[in-house]
Parts: C-alpha cells; structure tokens; sequence
C-alpha cells in the first residue's frame, strides 16, 4: 500500500433499496453485502474524515458543502416514498467543512457551506452515511454536484478538496456516490426481474468496472465524457463522478481495485468499488483532457453540442 493522505476511494450506488428493502432482490442484498464489505475497509483503513461527493445533491450556483454538526431527520425518499421513512443523525465536521470553502475560493471556484437545522440531506448521501459509517466514528463532509459544472471545474474542485485534506494533516477517505449508467425503468416491474436497462448501458458499465478493478482510476477520469453519451440519460451537463475522485485521491493509475458488487437497481448500474493507493499497478496512458490547477472557466471544445435524443418510449420499457 502506498502512503497518502487519502487512503481509500468507494464508489457506491445511492437509491435507498438496499437500505430499505434489500430482501426483495438478490441483487440488491449483494450490493447491501457489499457495502458493508466496504465498510469493513473503511474501518480498517487509516481514516480520520469521510469526505462525500454525492450526485443526488445537486447545486446550480456554485459548490455546497454541508456544514451543520449533528444533521438530524426523519426522511422519505421524493421519488420511492413507498419503501418507508429513514431516520437519520450524522456527524459533520465544521471546520473542515470551511477550510475546504476556504481552499475552493483561493482556486477560483464559487463555494459556500451549508450549516442549518432541517437542510435536507439527500438520498444518496443518507444511504451511504447509513451504511458506511452506521455508528458516525467519523466525522464527515458532504459536498454538492453542481449540474452545469464540466471537467475543468470538477477538477479544480476535487484539486481544493485535496488541498484541504493536505492542510488538515488528517488521513480521509473520498466516497462518491453514483450510479454507473442511470437510465431507471419507465414501467412498473417486479423487483426479482430487475435489470440492467440496456445491453449497451451493461458494456459500458463492464469496461469502466474492468479498467477499476485493475485500479486505472485515471483511465476511467479521462474516459467520462464519452461514458456521459453512451450510457448516461443527459439530465447534466457531464457525467462527473471520477473527475472528482481521480483529483482528490490523484490522477494516475496507482491503485488496487475491488470490484465488490454489479447489479441492477430499478434499471441503473450499481456497483460497490474500493480503491486503495498502491506502489505499482497499472502505467499511464496517453491522456487527452485538460488538467488545470484554477478555474477559469471551461474549454467547450471536445463537447457534443448535439445530445443524442433518447428515442421513443416504447412499451414494456424497450424490451
């Protein structure tokens, strides 16, 4: 294992089925086992702070950091009321929640923290907080997925956060919280028949996990964009979570890879992934994407202008 101020990177999936109602698929109690595979990491790994990058929160004007030192609620999820209500009370760490605004500004980027009773915590970030940190023995951050924000941003992002975690001598962890592709089901199934959405969406889901799992964390960083046309429905400008775990963890291919789990929840690609620095895994490539240390604003040009359309809608959900 390589020594780093961050010492492990996990992916995992944020719809609340395998919190709420893992028993009614043995895909989604994989993925319940998964994580707590992962938690089992996380706590024998040198940790001192969770650092959350969540893609259920979204922001618009610049990057939120969640502040307040005991959230506290009782939540239903907007979309899956129906599995029933989370309780929830979470340990944030105040200060460094502010040093990472404090590191974001001096990069160029717009932040501010969130620190009130009541702000509503998102789905994605309750179940991974629920599941990787049941007891709160670390303190942890949560930071915004803002919507319009594409590459050069996200990374000078993760860059700040990294920059802060250095600051504070501690030792984090980096957990983003994705699906893979994200296309749900539009008709109601039954929950033992669920799959991946599409034949497609699973290939490329299969090669990002091939590339992880060899721990070619950059690899999969330079390759999102084009992941963002091929298996994402296109509700954001970029498809974001491994630029900002490649910028906080470091943007190379030094880690070792554990794909825990694959499955399909409600038709998305979910995937339990641990990643660890290590001396020696697989070399570099020859990258194309920019690599800037202050946001400056974006470069457009290897953008698609034209999103392709997502077709009709046909019966039974494409089948």
């Amino acid at each position: 294992m390589r020594d780093d101020n961050v010492c492990k990177g996990i992916l995992v999936p944020g719809l609340p089925h395998p919190l709420l109602c893992p028993e009614r698929n043995e895909g989604w109690q994989r993925i319940r086992d998964a994580y707590e595979k992962a938690r089992l990491e996380l706590e024998e790994s040198e940790a001192e702070i969770l650092v959350l990058y969540s893609t259920f929160w979204p922001s618009i004007l610049g990057h939120q950091i969640q502040a307040y030192p005991e959230p506290e609620w009782t939540y239903v999820d907007e979309e899956f009321h129906d599995l029933g209500s989370i309780d929830y009370k979470f340990r944030m760490d105040p200060e460094f929640a502010e040093l990472a605004v404090t590191k974001c500004k001096e990069r160029g980027l717009h932040a501010r923290t969130v620190s009130y009773y009541g702000f509503p915590i998102d789905t994605g970030s309750i179940v991974a907080l629920k599941l990787l940190n049941p007891e709160n023995k670390l303190p942890a951050i949560i930071v915004s997925s803002n919507m319009y924000a594409n590459r050069a941003e996200s990374i000078v992002l993760g860059k700040s956060v990294r920059d802060a975690i250095d600051a504070s001598g501690k030792k984090a962890a980096v957990v983003v919280v994705s699906a893979l592709s994200n296309r749900l089901h539009t008709v109601e199934i039954d929950p033992k028949d669920d799959r991946i959405h599409s034949l497609k969406d699973h290939e490329w889901n299969s090669k990002f996990l091939e590339y992880l799992e060899k721990g070619r964390l950059e690899d999969v960083s330079q390759l999102s964009r084009q992941f963002h046309n091929e298996a994402r429905v296109p509700k954001v400008v970029s498809f974001k979570p491994f630029w900002i775990m490649a910028s906080i963890m470091g943007q190379n291919n030094l880690y070792d890879g554990k794909v825990l789990a694959y499955e399909p929840i409600c038709g998305t690609g979910a995937a339990v992934v641990t990643l660890t620095p290590a001396e020696d895994t697989a070399g570099d490539l020859e990258y194309d994407e920019d690599d800037p240390e202050f946001y400056k604003g974006d470069r457009e040009v290897l953008d698609f202008y034209d999103q392709p359309g997502m077709g009709p809608l046909e019966e039974g959900d494409g089948n």
